[in-house]
This record gives structure tokens, sequence and C-alpha cells, in this order.
């Protein structure tokens, strides 16, 4: 069974409520995949929060998503979180920090059981440190790394690096490097890995092997060693490049 995925860029545009702008594109991923959420085991995966409680985390989510019939459980209040996961009809990442996200994954051993999951068709929604982690490894985040994981390995469901949140320029005044400067640099190190900056607003829909389209009002970026980046239109499928 195909992988089915939604890989989103950030939870909140500016001025709008929790996860508002991100609902049309759920929707139209549940039609798209032929999933109806209505009384689903939905797992949410709320480690990556830091300054907020779990249950919090969780309590927010199924305030903004239930106009989608969407109800989660969050995977903090089971004892035995692989079994958790095993259960489930769909798995949902949320974002905060990503290095948080990934050590308390990998504590309790949970890589395997959601790449198993998803490969075997089960649907994944995440957005910025859960896009992240869906990813080979987590190095290409923007979070600050307050806690110390294993190693940078990641879920590995896509074969390429997201950076969420992608900006194309620093602040006024600002003298730091740019984004593009930072992935450039991650590429020298990293030759052979392809980077997508997903820009706010914008997502990726993953159909099998045969699509991964982008969603959103934006272009994406495409970054490879040794090429000049390239700018992907919305609806556009970026197998071909990458």
């Amino acid at each position: 069974m195909k992988k089915r995925m939604l890989l989103i860029s950030n939870s909140t545009m500016a001025g709008e409520p929790y996860l508002y702008y991100t609902k049309p594109f759920i929707k139209e991923f549940f039609k798209e995949i032929n999933f109806t959420p209505d009384n689903k085991n939905i797992i949410f995966i709320p480690y990556a929060a830091v300054t907020f409680s779990f249950d919090k985390y969780v309590n927010n989510v199924n305030k903004a998503l239930s106009e989608l019939n969407i109800k989660v459980k969050g995977i903090q209040n089971y004892n035995n979180p692989k079994k958790a996961i095993e259960d489930a009809d769909m798995i949902i990442v949320g974002g905060g920090n990503t290095w948080q996200l990934i050590k308390m994954l990998q504590d309790n051993k949970l890589l395997e059981p959601i790449k198993k999951k998803v490969e075997e068709g089960i649907p994944y929604i995440g957005w910025s440190a859960g896009s992240n982690v869906a990813c080979p490894t987590i190095k290409t985040t923007n979070d600050m790394p307050i806690v110390e994981p294993k190693n940078f390995n990641a879920i590995g469901l896509i074969n390429f690096q997201i950076n969420p949140h992608y900006l194309d320029a620093n602040p006024k005044n600002f003298g730091g490097e740019t984004r593009e400067q930072r992935i450039k640099e991650f590429l020298e190190a990293n030759k052979n890995t392809t980077v997508v900056g997903l820009r706010e607003g914008t997502m990726l829909y993953v159909s099998g092997n045969k699509e991964i389209i982008l969603w959103g009002n934006k272009n994406a970026r495409i970054f490879k060693h040794g090429n000049e980046p390239k700018e992907i239109v919305p609806n556009q499928n970026l197998l071909i490049f990458l």
C-alpha cells in the first residue's frame, strides 16, 4: 500500500486562528485518500511542545480541527506508545521544538513503528517539526537544540530534507546568514542530499512513489549541491526534481 502524507510548513499564518489556513487542505487530503475521520483512532504526537503541556496541545488541536470531525488522542496518555501507533488509523505529529520531538520519539522507540505504519498506508500529517521528522534526518530544522537526542536520524518517510518556514531574506538590519546560506552550508557537508524550502502557507501532498505535489499559494525552493536553487510552483510534482 502507498504512503499518504501531508507535510505542512507551518501551523498558523499571522493574524489567523490556530491551524485555520490548513483546514481546506486537510479536507482535500482526506478527499484525495478517501479517508473519513469520523470515529477513527487518530493518534496525535505532541512531543514538540515545550512551553505548554502535552494535554493542552491535544486540546488545542481538537478545538481547531473539530469542524473537520477530527478527534485526536494524545500519545502521552498511553502506557504503551508503540502499541498506540500500531493501533492507529492515522498519525498526526505537531510542531514545536524538533530536538525535543526527535529525542522523545527515539526514547520511546517510535521511529520504526511509525515508519512501518505509514509505509503500510496509514495517513500521516505533520506540521513544522512534524514535517522535519518525516525526513531522513533533522539536520535542516530551524530549532534550537534544547535537548540532545541519540543522533540526528529521523523517521525517513521521504528521501529528501524539508526546511519549514523557509524565508527568502533576513529582516532589515540583521547581519546573520540568510536561510539560503545556511542550507548551502548544509549541502557542502551533505552533497548528495536535496533540500526543499517550504515557505509558510505551503505543504507537500505525498501519494506513494508517484506524486509529491506542492499545495498552497506560494512557490517552494529546491536546493541541490552545485546547482542554482529552483523555484517550484503550486500544484507541480516535485518528484521530477528530486
